[in-house]
């Protein structure tokens, strides 16, 4: 069984800078990309960033040069540092991991639950 786990959501002031962990837990063999997503209220959900497993990172438009993504492999763990946060930022995000569990060979995607983040004075 392979969990992810993200926290770190909440009330943000405008110009706030939370950072949102992922953690993954169960028999995980290895994490391979890990995307971060959002999405916001009668929207669809967009990509936000990722990040390969050797910290090679990309991310929208809309997020450059205010979001960092980084990984820790050790702890199973994806960071979202957000920063300079504006309204239009209020979604829930969520991290989406290609992982291989023991013994399956292949990689297969998993979704956290999503933590919420809004944006608001």
């Amino acid at each position: 069984q392979v969990q992810l786990v993200e926290s770190g959501g909440g009330l943000v002031q405008p110009g706030g800078s939370p950072r949102l962990p992922c953690v993954a837990s169960g028999s995980i063999f290895s994490i391979s990309v890990i995307v971060w997503y959002r999405q916001a209220p009668v929207k669809e959900r967009e990509l936000v960033a990722t990040i390969t497993y050797v910290g090679s990172s990309n991310y929208a438009d809309s997020v450059k040069g205010r979001f960092t993504t980084s990984r820790d492999n050790a702890k199973k763990t994806v960071y979202l540092q957000m920063n300079s946060l504006k309204p239009e930022d209020t979604a829930v995000y969520y991290c989406n991991a290609d992982i291989m569990v023991f013994s399956s060979g292949r990689y297969t995607g998993y979704w956290g639950q999503g933590t919420q983040v809004t944006v608001s004075s």
